[in-house]
C-alpha cells in the first residue's frame, strides 16, 4: 500500500456492468436484428465502482460505501474490484444494478438494464461514519439511486466537506451537492450547457457554484476539456488532448472525478485537480475507456501507464524507442516467441496488440480461437520480453495504432509490408515498418491440424 497517498472514501451507486461479445453473421428471419453467437461476458466495474477502482490506482486506500442487492452481480462486482478496494455494503431492496452490453463484431446492439434496487430500510450511520472518518478526502458519485438524497447521510458529508476536499460527481436524477463542496463535477448536459461553448459553460459554472454554494463547480466538455469556476466568476479553462482515433468516453467522467479526488487527498488546490482530473480523463480515453476494463491480475491497458503521457498522449521516459506488433496468438509456439523476441531488440519497449475472441472468429473463421483471450493475453504478459498487452476487437489493429503511436510495428515475414493497412498508419508519423523471417514448420494452422489429424486417427 503507497502509505505517502491520501486515502479516499468514495460513496454513491455502483453498477456492474456487462459487456456480452460475439460475433454475428446474419440477422434474425423475424426481425432486423443480428444474431450474436459465441457470445462472452466481460465483466467490469460501472458507476462509483468505475470512480472507487480508478482512485485506488498505484495502492492508494480506498473504501467504497455504496448500495448492493443479495445476488450474483454484487458478488461478481466485489470479484472486478479485487482487494483495491474496501467494500462497505448497504443492504439494497432489489437487485444490484447491473448495465449489459450486448456487442457484435465490436459494435453495441443493444443494452439490457437491470437491478433497479434502493437501500432498503434504515442506513448503517455508523458504517458510513466510520469509513468517511479515516479519509483525507471524499468522492460522492451520484447515479441517482437514493442514497445521497437521505437527510442522515447528507448530514455526514457536509460534515465531512468542514474538513476534508469533499467531490461531488452529480446525477441529473440525483440529488443537489452538499453546500461547502469543494468540488462539483456535472457534464455539459447536467449543467444545462451545449459542448462546444466553453465561454457559456464558465459563466455556468460560476452560477452552478453560488447555488449549490460549492467552492468551485468543474463542467467536463468531453473532447474541449473543462471549464473551472468559483461563485465570483473566477475560474479558467483546462484543454484535453483527444484521444487519436476517437476511443469510446464511457467512464471518462468518473475517472476526472476520482482524479481530481486523488489530487486534493494528496494536498494539491481545485485549480490543480481540476487540471490533473482533465489529464486523468484524456490518458482514461485514449486507452481505451471502460471497455479496455481488465480484472486485478491480468495486464491491460493501465500495464502501459509508464508509456502514457498524463495527457493521453505519449511520452517515453528518456526518449525510449516503443516497439509495437500484433497478431492473435493462438496456441503460442517458438515461432510467436522468436518474433516477440526479435522486436523487443528492436526498441525499449515492446506492446503486443491482441487480437480479440471475436476479431479472432472473423479472421479465421469458425472454431478459432483455441485459446481465449483472457489466457493469451497472460501467457504474452508473462514473457520477459513482453511489457505490455492490448486486446482489440476491430479486423485490423489500425485504430490502437493511431491510439500508440510506436516507433517500429514488426510482422512476421508472411506479411508485405507495402500490402499490410498498418503501414500508411504507422508511416503518417514517421514510424518504422519491419517483418521478421519465419521460423520454418512452426504455425497455429499447422499445429491444431496436426492435434485434429491424430484425434481423427485415434
Amino acid at each position: 500500500m503507497n502509505s505517502a497517498a491520501g486515502t479516499i472514501a468514495v460513496l454513491g451507486d455502483a453498477l456492474l456492468d456487462v459487456d456480452l461479445r460475439g460475433t454475428s453473421h446474419r440477422d434474425c428471419p423475424d426481425a432486423p436484428a443480428p444474431v450474436v453467437e459465441d457470445a462472452a461476458a466481460r465483466h467490469r466495474p460501472g458507476g462509483a465502482a468505475l470512480a472507487a477502482h480508478r482512485a485506488a490506482r498505484g495502492g492508494r486506500a480506498v473504501t467504497l460505501v455504496t448500495g448492493l442487492g443479495r445476488d450474483a452481480a454484487a458478488e461478481t462486482l466485489a470479484g472486478v474490484l479485487g482487494a483495491r478496494v474496501r467494500l462497505v455494503g448497504l443492504p439494497m431492496a432489489a437487485g444490484t444494478p447491473t448495465k449489459t452490453r450486448i456487442m457484435a463484431d465490436g459494435r453495441t446492439v443493444a443494452r439490457v438494464d437491470g437491478g433497479g434496487g434502493r437501500i432498503d430500510g434504515a442506513v448503517d450511520l455508523d458504517a458510513v461514519a466510520g469509513a468517511l472518518a479515516g479519509a483525507d478526502a471524499v468522492l460522492v458519485s451520484d447515479y441517482g439511486r437514493g442514497l445521497t438524497s437521505r437527510p442522515e447521510v447528507r448530514d455526514l458529508l457536509a460534515a465531512c466537506a468542514e474538513r476534508v476536499p469533499l467531490v461531488w460527481d452529480p446525477h441529473p436524477r440525483g440529488a443537489p451537492p452538499v453546500p461547502g463542496a469543494w468540488v462539483v463535477t456535472p457534464n455539459a448536459a447536467e449543467a444545462g450547457v451545449e459542448d462546444g461553448d466553453p465561454g457559456a459553460a464558465l459563466e455556468r459554472a460560476a452560477h452552478l457554484a453560488r447555488t449549490w454554494r460549492a467552492r468551485c463547480v468543474a463542467v467536463t466538455l468531453g473532447e474541449d476539456g473543462a471549464v473551472r469556476a468559483d461563485p465570483r466568476g473566477e475560474g479558467e479553462r483546462v484543454r484535453a488532448v483527444p484521444a487519436a482515433g476517437g476511443s469510446d468516453p464511457c467512464g471518462a467522467g468518473d475517472a476526472f472525478a476520482a482524479a481530481c479526488a486523488a489530487a486534493l487527498a494528496d494536498g494539491r488546490g481545485e485549480a490543480a485537480a481540476v487540471r490533473v482530473g482533465v489529464a486523468a480523463a484524456s490518458e482514461f480515453v485514449a486507452g481505451g475507456g471502460a471497455g479496455a476494463f481488465a480484472p486485478e491480475g491480468e495486464r491491460g491497458p493501465e500495464a502501459l501507464g509508464a508509456l502514457t503521457g498524463a495527457a493521453g498522449a505519449l511520452s517515453r521516459r528518456g526518449g525510449e524507442r516503443l516497439v509495437a506488433t500484433g497478431g492473435c496468438f493462438d496456441i503460442l509456439h517458438a515461432g510467436h516467441v522468436e518474433l516477440l523476441r526479435y522486436a523487443r531488440r528492436l526498441g525499449d519497449r515492446l506492446v503486443v496488440l491482441l487480437n480479440s475472441d471475436a476479431s479472432v472468429r472473423a479472421l479465421k473463421g469458425e472454431g478459432r480461437p483455441v485459446v481465449g483471450e483472457a489466457d493469451r493475453a497472460r501467457l504474452l504478459a508473462a514473457l520477459d520480453c513482453v511489457d505490455g498487452v492490448r486486446i482489440f476487437d476491430d479486423p485490423t489493429p489500425v485504430r490502437e495504432l493511431a491510439r500508440l503511436r510506436p516507433d517500429v510495428w514488426v510482422k512476421g515475414g508472411d506479411y508485405e509490408a507495402s500490402r499490410m493497412p498498418e503501414t500508411p498508419v504507422v508511416r503518417s508519423w514517421g514510424g518504422d515498418v519491419v517483418t521478421v523471417p519465419l521460423i520454418p514448420g512452426r504455425s497455429t494452422t499447422g499445429i491444431i491440424t496436426r492435434i485434429r489429424g491424430r484425434e481423427a486417427v485415434s
